[in-house]
């Protein structure tokens, strides 16, 4: 079987797997890593995003092997070591842009995504754009449009905090 060796939320992983195995799998798996969720199998709902490089990728359809030598950020990932949120986690919370919270992982990687491509910034009807491979069944989508929204202000240097760029 083929070892695949790759960076995960900052730390070296080397892992034995077939050569199928999923990026997903290998996550919640082999890792542990449950915050990615397995919602489709078939890159439809977006609840398995993940950034791979740097980029977002749905890891159901994304072979293990095809992530050698890569760094992978999952939700796990995107607080600080302090336990900080990143921003993004932070409007999401704040803006309760969430119910049942399974899409939520997905969501805020695409979402972290999307803004950190889009340093002008992005209006309503964009981010909806940019959400278009993500599903939610709970929230219609208004809260998390406005955590989005709130988010980019502050990761593009905007605003301090989210509870700023809610005023």
């Amino acid at each position: 079987m083929p070892q695949v060796s790759l960076t995960v939320n900052g730390k070296q992983h080397t892992v034995e797997v077939e050569g199928r195995t999923l990026l997903v799998e290998l996550l919640r798996e082999k890792l542990r890593l449950t915050g990615t969720h397995v919602g489709c199998d078939t890159s439809q709902c977006g609840a398995c995003v993940v950034h791979v490089d740097g980029e977002s990728v749905k890891s159901c359809t994304t072979l293990a092997v095809m992530c050698d030598g890569a760094a992978v950020t999952t939700i796990e990932g995107l607080a600080k070591a302090d336990g900080t949120l990143h921003p993004m986690q932070e409007a999401f919370r704040e803006y309760h842009a969430l119910q049942c919270g399974f899409c939520t992982p997905g969501m805020v990687m695409s979402a972290v995504d999307l803004v950190a491509k889009n340093p002008q910034g992005l209006s309503e009807k964009e981010i909806r754009e940019g959400l278009e491979g993500n599903l939610c069944r709970c929230t219609g989508y208004h809260n998390i449009v406005k955590a989005i929204a709130a988010a980019q202000e502050v990761m593009h240097g905007r605003r301090e905090t989210v509870a700023a760029a809610a005023e």
